[in-house]
C-alpha cells in the first residue's frame, strides 16, 4: 500500500483499516492519526505512527503479518510502573483519592481500582476495551465523561502506555499506595531527580513501628540526605508499600494494622535505594476505649482550651475551668461530668453536650471554633460521651516521654518543607503516633517555622529549633536553612583547639564564612578588658606590638590569667550571681549587713584566688552551717529567707534553669512538673535560723523537722534532685549536704555546663545557651557539640577556670575579628565573627579613672580601689547604676544591664564623668610639661583610649585642628581626649 501521497490519500487510505478496528481501539488510532497529522513531513509522521500503532492493535479480520515484519520496541519492553504512577498522579488522582471521591472512585490502591465505581470496574487487568479507565480515556474531549477532565485529553504516548500497562496484566507493587501530585508537587519532583545522583542515604522515621491495637496508626516520613549535606522530605516522592499488605496497609503516608498479630516491613524506595523498617503487630483486631486522660485530655490541650488565656486560667472562662496545661486530669474529670449536669455533656444525645457544640461552632463561644465537626478531635470527644464519659481505672497507663522525628534537617532555600512527626510511649510499653495531638513551635520563625500539623517550613539562612511538647513532655528537632544553589567551597581554616574544630564545623553546615582574624592592637584591647577587665596602658600595647614571638597572644592569655585582677573580676561576676549585699528588703533588720557582705564576698575571693575547683566551692556552700559571721558561706541562706525563691535560685544559679513556672503548674516549655518543683524544694524544707547575742550574726543549722507539700495535692513531697532520681536519705540526715554532693558532681549533668555557658558568654556577649540562666527545652544550645565538650573539658581540668578561659581566648573563634562578610552579616548565634560589645559599668569607670589618672572613692575601700572591687551590691554611685550596673537584688543575669542607651551618651558628654576627669588628671598639661610634641601627645591619647596609633586620615586632620589654634594648645589638645572617650570606640570592645 502506497503512503507516498498527498495527506488527504493519506487519510482515504487509512480508512479502510480504521473501518475494521474494534469501537475502542478506534478512538485510540484516530488519536494517533491526529498526532501524526503535525509537522514536519508527513513521511516522517507515518513511520512514527506505524511503529506505534501497527503492531499494538490487532485488526478485527488480521491478515497473516509478513514473515519479515520486525516487532516494536514499545511493544516488547515490559511497562515501567513508575511511569504508570506518575501519569495517575497527575491526571487521575485529584478526584479519585480518599479526601475526594468522584463518581465512589478511588484509584490510590489496585484493590479500588479494580473494584471500580459507580460505572464498574476501572481496571480488568489484561483487558484494556473492557477496563473503564481506558475506554473514557478515548472519549473525545467534548464529552462529559472523558477522562481526564481537566487539562484535555491524554496524549497519544500516553495512551499507548495505559494501554500496554492494562494490557500486561496491570502490574502493581504489593502495598503501595498511590497519591495525587499537583503542578508544584511535579516541579519538585523533577527538581528532586535532578539531585537524585547525589543521594547518599534514605531513612525511613521513626526506624521501627509497632501497631498495637484496631485503632493504632503511624504517620510515616521518608527523609533523604545529599552529598552536600542538605535533606529533603521525600515522603511524597518515595514509593511506600508494606512487604505483606495482609499484615499492615498504608493509607496514604499512614501505616494501619490489617492482621491481629505478625510481623513485616515497610519498604520506601526512591530511584535506585531501597529502605525497609520494621513492623510488628499486637492485637490489630481488637480495639480500645477511648480513654479520658491519654485521649480527652490531649484534644483539650491541642485545641487550647487549657491554655491561660482560655478555660486553663485561674478563674476559668465564661463560668468553666481546666486545670492550666491538663495538669490536674482527675479536677478535670470533675469539673466535666459533675458540674451543669446535663448540659455541659449530654449523655443521651453527645452532638447536643455543650462541650461538643462550642467546640464545633455550633453555637456562640468566646474562644471560637476549636476544630471542625469531621476532626478526629470531636469524633473522639464524642466516642467518650457516647461511652457514658466513664472515668480511668488507677492502672491507666501514663506517658513516659516523646520522641521526635527526624531530629536533624538541613533545608535548602526559601519555602521547603518538612514534616515531623511525635511518637509517645507509655509505662505499659505501648507507644502511639500524637503527631495530631501534640503542640509545636518555632525558636528562630525568621529561619524556619512550623504549623500545628508539624509541617516545618523554611525561611533565611541559619539554624532553628522545632519543639514538640505533648502531656508534660517537650522535645525538639534541629532546623539548619542554607541558601539555594549556592556557590560555597568549605574554607581551609585555622583551628587550635576543639572550639575552632566545632564551631567551624556548625559554621559549614550553614555555608557561613567566618570572618579574618583580628589585628593584634584589637587583640590585645579585647583581651585585656575581658580577661582582668582593664584597658591596655600605652606601654603595653607598644610592647606587645613589638613582641616578635609567634605565640605572643597566647603568652599574653598566660600572662594576664595570673593577675590578680583576673581573681577580682570574677568573685564581682560570682558575687552578682550569689547576690552578695547588705540591706536586703524584707529581712526585717536581719542579716546579712554591710559586715556579713563583705565577710562573705572576702570568703568568695579568698577561694577563687587560691584557685579551688569550682565544684569545691559550691558543694562547701550550699552545705554550709554555723554564723553569718563565724561562717560567711552561710550568708547564701540567709540571703534569701523563701523556701520557694531559694529554691529557684539554686536552680538558676547552679543549673541555668528557671523552674518559677512550675511552682504553680507544669511548666509548659519545659520538662519540670510540679512534682520536681516540690521535690526539689525538700531539700530546703529543714533549714534552721536562730539568732545570738550578735545581733549581726544568725546560725543556720539542720533542724531535721519540716517537709515540702505539693502545691496542688497537698501531699508530702521526697527529696528529688532536678531531672535526677530520689536519694536515700537517713531520718535526721541534713539534705542540703546531699544536694551539695550531687549538684557539683559529674551525676548532674547540668553543673558543668552551666558553668561553662555562663564563662562563654562572658567573652563572647552572648551565652551557646542565651540567656545563660534561661536553659530549657525550648532555648537549647546554638550548638550543642560545642557546650558539651566545654562542659567535659572543665570537669576534667577539675573545674579550673584560669584552664577554660586559656581554651577560649587562644581559639581562631575568639579571636575573630567584628568585621562581617556577606555570608555571616546577619549571624548573631554561631559565633562566625566577634560581636561589638559595650564594656559593663564597673570596667568602663575603672577605665575612666585609669586614663584620665582620676582615682575612685567607694564606701569601705581605700582612695584609688576599683569598681570591680566593690563588695557589698548596696554599695553605688550615678554613674554605676546610669550603666546598668547590677544591683543584686536577684539571681537572673538580665540584672546586669549591657545595652546603650541615650541616658549614658549624655551622661559621658555633659557629666562629670569625663569632663572634669580630664581637668582633674591633668594628662594633657602632664605631656606638655614633658615637652611632649602633637604628634607624641596624640599616640599617646590613642593608645590610651584606643588601644591603638591614630591612623593617617584621623592624623591629617587633627593636626590641621591643633595647627589652627597653636595659643590654645591645651585646650585643643584636652577637646582631642575628650572626644575621644566620647567616641563609641572608646566604650565598646571590639
Amino acid at each position: 500500500m502506497d503512503f507516498s501521497g498527498t495527506q488527504g490519500d493519506f487519510r482515504e487510505c487509512f480508512s479502510s483499516i480504521i473501518e475494521k478496528i474494534s469501537p475502542v481501539r478506534r478512538r485510540y488510532a484516530q488519536a494517533l492519526i491526529l498526532v501524526s497529522m503535525t509537522p514536519p513531513r508527513f513521511a516522517t509522521r507515518f513511520t512514527l505512527l506505524s511503529l506505534a500503532v501497527w503492531p499494538s492493535f490487532a485488526l478485527a479480520n488480521p491478515a497473516p503479518a509478513p514473515a519479515t515484519a520486525p516487532a516494536s520496541a514499545a511493544a516488547s519492553a515490559l511497562v515501567d510502573f513508575t511511569q504508570v504512577q506518575a501519569l495517575l498522579e497527575s491526571k487521575c488522582l485529584e478526584c479519585h483519592n480518599p479526601d475526594k471521591v468522584k463518581g465512589k472512585l478511588l484509584m490510590n490502591t489496585a484493590e479500588a481500582m479494580i473494584k471500580g465505581g459507580s460505572s464498574g470496574p476501572s481496571l480488568v487487568p489484561g483487558k484494556p476495551d473492557e477496563s473503564e479507565l481506558f475506554k473514557r480515556a478515548l472519549l473525545p474531549a467534548d464529552h462529559d465523561d472523558i477522562m481526564p477532565p481537566k487539562g484535555g485529553p491524554l496524549a497519544a504516548n500516553e495512551l499507548d502506555l495505559l494501554r500496554r500497562w492494562i494490557a500486561e496484566g496491570a502490574h502493581w507493587p504489593q502495598g503501595l499506595t498511590l497519591r495525587h501530585k499537583s503542578p508544584e508537587e511535579l516541579k519538585a519532583l523533577a527538581d528532586l531527580n535532578a539531585k537524585l545522583p547525589s543521594l547518599t542515604k534514605l531513612e525511613i522515621f521513626p526506624e521501627k513501628f509497632a501497631l498495637e491495637t484496631k485503632r493504632d496508626f503511624h504517620k510515616v516520613v521518608v527523609m533523604a540526605t545529599f552529598a552536600d549535606a542538605t535533606t529533603r522530605d521525600v515522603t511524597r516522592f518515595a514509593n511506600l508499600r508494606t512487604a505483606d499488605a495482609k499484615i499492615a496497609t498504608l493509607d496514604g503516608d499512614v501505616l494501619k494494622p490489617v492482621a491481629d498479630t505478625g510481623s513485616t516491613e515497610l519498604q520506601a524506595t526512591l530511584g535506585t535505594t531501597n529502605v525497609k523498617a520494621a513492623v510488628t503487630l499486637a492485637n490489630g483486631h481488637k480495639d480500645r476505649p477511648i480513654s479520658f486522660n491519654l485521649d480527652v485530655m490531649p484534644v483539650f490541650l491541642r485545641g487550647g482550651c487549657n491554655a491561660g488565656g482560655c478555660h486553663g486560667a485561674a478563674r476559668g472562662k465564661d463560668g468553666f475551668r481546666l486545670s492550666l496545661f491538663g495538669m490536674d486530669p482527675q479536677g478535670d474529670f470533675i469539673r466535666l461530668t459533675r458540674e451543669m449536669v446535663g448540659r455541659r455533656i449530654n449523655l443521651a444525645i453527645p452532638e447536643e453536650s455543650t462541650l461538643v457544640e462550642k467546640a464545633v461552632g455550633a453555637v456562640p463561644h468566646s474562644g471560637n471554633q476549636c476544630y471542625e465537626p469531621e476532626s478526629e478531635y470531636n469524633k473522639t470527644i464524642l466516642e467518650w460521651i457516647s461511652n457514658g464519659a466513664p472515668n480511668d481505672g488507677k492502672d491507666i497507663a501514663k506517658v513516659t516521654g516523646i520522641e521526635v522525628f527526624p531530629k536533624q534537617i538541613v533545608l535548602e532555600g526559601v519555602g521547603n518543607t518538612q514534616q515531623i512527626t511525635v511518637r509517645a510511649t507509655y509505662s505499659d510499653g505501648s507507644d502511639r503516633d500524637v503527631t495530631k495531638l501534640a503542640l509545636f513551635m518555632s525558636n528562630n520563625d525568621p529561619t524556619a517555622t512550623i504549623n500545628k500539623d508539624g509541617l516545618v517550613t523554611s525561611g533565611e539562612r541559619g539554624a532553628a529549633f522545632m519543639l514538640a511538647r505533648f502531656d508534660v513532655y517537650s522535645v525538639t528537632a534541629q532546623v539548619l536553612v542554607i541558601p539555594a544553589k549556592l556557590e560555597y567551597e568549605r574554607p581551609k581554616l585555622a583551628e587550635v583547639n576543639y572550639i575552632d574544630k566545632l564551631v567551624d564545623e556548625n559554621l559549614h553546615k550553614l555555608r557561613i564564612l567566618p570572618s579574618g582574624i583580628c589585628t593584634d592592637e584589637e587583640f590585645v584591647r579585647r583581651a585585656y578588658i575581658d580577661v582582668i577587665g582593664l584597658y591596655p596602658k600605652p606601654d603595653e600595647v607598644k610592647g606587645f606590638l613589638a613582641d616578635a614571638n609567634p605565640n605572643k597572644r597566647e603568652a599574653l592569655i598566660d600572662s594576664l590569667t595570673q593577675r590578680k585582677e583576673f581573681t577580682e573580676l570574677w568573685v564581682m561576676k560570682w558575687a552578682e550571681l550569689l547576690q552578695i549585699r547588705s540591706d536586703i528588703a524584707n529581712n526585717n533588720n536581719q542579716p546579712p549587713f554591710y559586715k556579713n557582705a563583705l565577710l562573705y564576698y572576702n570568703w568568695l575571693a579568698e577561694r577563687i584566688g587560691k584557685n579551688i575547683p569550682l565544684d569545691e566551692v559550691v558543694t562547701e556552700l550550699l552545705s554550709s552551717t554555723g554564723g553569718t559571721v563565724s561562717s560567711p558561706a552561710v550568708n547564701f541562706y540567709q540571703t534569701e529567707l523563701d523556701q520557694l525563691k531559694l529554691t529557684e535560685n539554686v536552680a538558676q544559679v547552679f543549673m541555668g534553669m528557671r523552674i518559677q513556672c512550675a511552682q504553680c503548674h507544669n511548666h509548659p516549655f519545659d520538662r519540670w512538673t510540679m512534682d520536681d518543683y516540690y521535690g526539689f524544694k525538700a531539700f530546703f524544707a529543714q533549714i534552721g535560723r536562730k539568732r545570738t547575742d550578735d545581733p549581726q550574726e544568725v546560725i543556720i543549722y539542720n533542724n531535721k523537722g519540716g517537709e515540702s507539700r505539693h502545691f496542688l495535692t497537698n501531699a508530702v513531697m521526697k527529696p528529688k534532685f532536678l531531672g535526677g532520681e530520689v536519694p536515700e536519705i537517713k531520718p535526721g540526715e541534713d539534705r542540703r549536704k546531699v544536694l551539695a554532693e550531687w549538684i557539683a558532681s559529674p551525676q548532674n549533668p547540668y553543673f558543668a555546663r552551666n558553668i561553662a555557658n555562663i564563662m562563654w558568654a562572658h567573652f563572647f556577649g552572648m551565652g551557646i545557651v542565651d540567656p545563660v540562666d534561661d536553659v530549657r527545652v525550648s532555648n537549647p544550645p546554638s550548638n550543642p557539640e560545642l557546650l558539651a565538650a566545654l562542659a567535659e573539658n572543665l570537669t576534667n581540668y577539675k573545674y579550673d577556670m584560669r584552664r577554660l578561659v586559656k581554651d577560649i581566648c587562644n581559639s581562631m573563634t575568639y579571636q575573630r575579628s567584628t568585621k562581617v562578610n556577606e555570608t555571616n552579616a546577619g549571624d548573631k548565634k554561631n559565633f562566625s565573627h566577634a560581636q561589638v560589645r559595650r564594656v559593663r559599668a564597673e570596667i568602663l569607670l575603672d577605665a575612666i579613672s585609669q586614663i584620665t589618672e582620676t582615682p575612685n572613692k567607694f564606701q569601705g575601700l581605700p582612695l584609688g580601689a576599683r569598681a570591680v572591687q566593690i563588695a557589698d551590691g548596696a554599695v553605688s554611685n550615678y554613674f554605676l547604676t546610669t550603666f546598668g550596673r547590677s544591683k543584686r537584688e536577684s539571681v537572673c543575669s538580665c540584672e546586669v544591664k549591657m545595652e546603650p542607651n541615650l541616658s549614658q551618651a549624655l551622661h559621658l558628654m555633659n557629666g562629670d564623668a569625663i569632663n572634669d576627669r580630664i581637668k582633674q588628671g591633668k594628662v594633657v598639661a602632664k605631656l606638655i610639661q614633658e615637652k611632649k610634641n602633637d604628634a607624641e601627645i596624640v599616640e599617646n591619647l590613642y593608645l590610651r583610649v584606643f588601644g591603638r596609633m591614630p591612623n593617617d586620615k584621623e592624623k591629617e586632620s587633627l593636626f590641621q585642628t591643633l595647627a589652627a589654634a597653636p595659643e590654645q594648645r591645651q585646650q585643643a589638645l584636652e577637646d582631642v581626649f575628650w572626644a575621644l572617650m566620647n567616641s563609641k570606640e572608646f566604650y565598646f570592645n571590639h
